[in-house]
């Protein structure tokens, strides 16, 4: 993940698969999120939705190997926040992940972290493989 940042913040981190890992890089990206004047509901919506990306990492794509590693990189501006999280697993199709509003699924929890980082961000995006992910959100130029 090389990146060119237009960004007034970013950090680009290496995650050991370890639960709770994520916090190393979502504290700050908390703090920035806030010096950058985004609203505590919109702050919420990223940390959830970038901590579900990064567990899902984690756990999930490289299944808690202390071998492998899961790659974070954030950029924060005043419009705009990305995130992208990449793991050294074998990847899924996220269109396999099954859609938990459909009522016998109600109970079900797995699908419920693509559905959230869906609705709480304005973009996001799978590599072919399916081991990393971009999430994007963007401040209407009219939001105080």
């Amino acid at each position: 993940m090389g990146h060119e940042s237009t960004a007034g913040w970013h950090r680009q981190v290496r995650l050991p698969s370890e639960r709770g890992a994520s916090r190393t890089v979502t504290d700050e990206l908390l703090e920035q999120l806030g010096a950058h004047g985004w609203s505590a509901e919109e702050v919420f919506a990223i940390h959830l939705a970038a901590e579900e990306a990064i567990v899902n990492a984690i756990v999930h794509g490289n299944k808690l190997d202390p071998a492998k590693c899961v790659a974070v990189f954030c950029e924060v501006s005043a419009n705009h926040v990305k995130i992208e999280v990449e793991d050294e697993g074998d990847g899924f199709d996220p269109a396999q992940v099954p859609d938990c509003t459909l009522e016998e699924r109600l109970d079900v929890p797995s699908g419920r972290g693509v559905m959230l980082m869906r609705s709480f961000m304005t973009r996001i995006e799978y590599n072919a493989k399916g081991n990393a992910v971009v999430l994007e959100k963007r401040r209407e130029a009219n939001a105080t």
